[in-house]
């Protein structure tokens, strides 16, 4: 039986589609995951991302920045895990400072397929930051915070221009100053029960001038969880201070990952 050239119009459209979109899925998996959740420190907000965010979305990737209210590790554990719930496959997920807590305990998630720590803590299981801080020499950052009668601590204005963000231009600065977020102390003693990082791959910023965090244990910690590693002559907030570099270790992340992921997917072709 002939078919009329319309059905057959028709077919031919159908099978370029199926073929279509049996490449992009292919494509798709060879390039490896796509959402990349960043998740800030105490006294900032997401808009510390502002210079990394524009460079990632350039390179393709679906970039979200978390709004942890600082009430409590497990509030902002929360607040990470309902963002990594609302992407549509695996995620890399970026902690700075505080937030490399944060990271370290929501990690956990089954989408997770890899973290950056970016001038961070980065606790055991049955560690809080307390408990690393008392390993060093204490940092100058430690001397300018302030408690409301809450227990919410604050950076002076003289804290954030000479130990949080001293490589900074004074505009950026004041900036900071005015978009802080108060941080509950009481997060700074909640301990980690599973570290993320024993598990999955992981990357390290270290800042070698930080004065938040004693860039000796930044070092210690990416050792110990045999983290790929750069050293960034930065102040403790890097991402604004070397956007570049932080874009680039994650998205080397990115590109590991999308290599392990392709790997998996011919061994299994094979099998």
């Amino acid at each position: 039986m002939k078919i009329p050239q319309i059905y057959r119009t028709v077919l031919i459209v159908i099978a370029g589609l199926f073929l279509a979109a049996t490449f992009a899925t292919r494509a798709a998996a060879q390039t490896g995951v796509k959402n990349i959740v960043l998740v800030h420190g105490a006294w900032a907000d997401g808009s510390c991302w502002s210079k990394v965010i524009p460079l990632l979305q350039a390179k393709g990737f679906h970039v979200v920045a978390v709004q942890n209210p600082l009430t409590s590790l497990a509030d902002d554990v929360a607040a990470t895990k309902r963002a990594i719930a609302l992407q549509d496959g695996p995620v890399i997920l970026v902690g700075h400072s505080y937030g490399g807590i944060v990271i370290t305990e929501a990690g956990n998630d089954p989408k997770v397929v890899g973290l950056v720590y970016v001038a961070a803590w980065a606790p055991a299981e049955g560690e809080s930051l307390a408990i690393l801080a008392k390993r060093y020499p204490p940092a100058p950052l430690g001397g300018e915070l302030r408690p409301d009668a809450e227990g919410f601590l604050a950076v002076t204005p003289k804290g954030i221009a000479e130990d949080f963000a001293q490589d900074l231009s004074d505009k950026d600065k004041e900036l900071l100053t005015a978009t802080q977020g108060p941080t509950n102390g009481a997060a700074f003693g909640a301990t980690i029960t599973t570290a993320a990082w024993k598990t999955k791959p992981s990357w390290f910023v270290i800042a070698a001038k930080d004065r938040a965090i004693p860039p000796e244990l930044e070092k210690a910690e990416a050792a110990t969880m045999k983290a790929t590693s750069i050293t960034l002559p930065s102040s403790h907030v890097a991402m604004l201070s070397h956007p570049k570099e932080v874009a680039e270790l994650i998205e080397q992340e990115h590109a590991q990952y999308g290599k392990n992921d392709s790997n998996n997917q011919s061994a299994n072709e094979k099998i």
